[in-house]
């Protein structure tokens, strides 16, 4: 028995890699050719909306899926993909203030959206020994308000978005060069708390593989590029969750340990690490006498000059 997981065994190991080099591999698909992107992003979840989520993903259904939550994280997500490819591949559009002020928005969205879940399951009576609430196991208790506010951190360390460029290699990557690792790393700790918090029992999947197959390819497939592969990872999950909702609970469970000490240290620990980014971000703001709604704050670390560097 693990301290989160009661752990795979190497069949559920050997699924959890495919999982995850399956969402890098369909990530560079969509990103690499322009048709690769549409089909995916676009096209397939037109398809899918009218033909087999109203069966699969229908509200109340037994795998949890069929929440406000899921839906909504599904299409915004998917709204995320297919902006960032308009910002990309159109010139006229990156050149207007609103339009490169969108990525942080959506962002910001997104976040708030898991935010206000976090908090609302604060509010759930589930007991000491945890609850099935809409079918979702849950566990509510004083992690789920760590975890919220640490999510408002994280939010408010959103910067350097009027930065934003666009590759000059053949792909056309949507580059945020301020978006360093200090902030990935803080919303990945924060991104995993919530779904261990949220979807215990899919937390594996969404939280751990999920947020591997978009760091991944933002530390040493394209550098910079994070809120792409974030955004293109994640629409590629809930589309599949949505389609086969039974994955995490049937075709290959890794249930948590449900222990309370765990949740909380989870969240403390999510906590610390974004109050340690916005202790930071305001060391650095100060010092350099910088606008954090305007300015681009970490141009003079080593990895802002190099992901320039390699994109313009």
């Amino acid at each position: 028995m693990g301290i989160l997981y009661n752990m795979p065994n190497l069949e559920g190991w050997a699924i959890a890699l495919f999982v995850l080099f399956t969402l890098m591999a369909f990530n560079e698909f969509g990103r690499t050719t322009k048709w690769g992107g549409l089909s995916i992003f676009l096209i397939l979840p037109i398809f899918l909306t009218i033909f087999v989520w109203p069966t699969t993903a229908a509200i109340g259904n037994e795998y949890g899926t069929g929440n406000w939550f899921n839906w909504v994280k599904t299409y915004s997500a998917l709204t995320g993909v297919l902006f960032f490819m308009a910002l990309r591949f159109s010139p006229k559009l990156r050149q207007k203030k609103w339009a490169l002020a969108l990525p942080a928005i959506i962002l910001a969205v997104n976040i708030f959206e898991a935010c206000l879940r976090d908090f609302q399951i604060s509010t759930f009576a589930t007991g000491a020994e945890g609850a099935f609430i809409d079918n979702l196991w849950l566990m509510s208790g004083p992690w789920n308000i760590m975890n919220g506010i640490a999510g408002l951190l994280n939010i408010v360390a959103i910067t350097g978005w009027a930065g934003i460029i666009i590759s000059k290699d053949k792909s056309k990557d949507m580059i945020w060069p301020d978006m360093i690792w200090p902030w990935i790393i803080a919303y990945d700790i924060w991104n995993f708390a919530y779904t261990y918090n949220a979807i215990a029992n899919h937390s594996f999947y969404a939280g751990v593989v999920l947020l591997a197959s978009c760091t991944i390819p933002a530390f040493f497939i394209k550098k910079g590029a994070w809120l792409q592969h974030r955004a293109a990872t994640l629409g590629l999950w809930t589309m599949f969750i949505m389609t086969v909702p039974q994955f995490a609970d049937v075709l290959a469970p890794v249930p948590t340990t449900q222990n309370p000490t765990a949740f909380f240290v989870v969240s403390l620990l999510s906590l610390l690490a974004n109050i340690t980014l916005v202790v930071y971000l305001i060391y650095k703001v100060r010092k350099q006498k910088l606008n954090p709604l305007k300015d681009e704050i970490f141009t003079d670390t080593k990895e802002y000059k190099e992901i320039i560097a390699e994109n313009t």
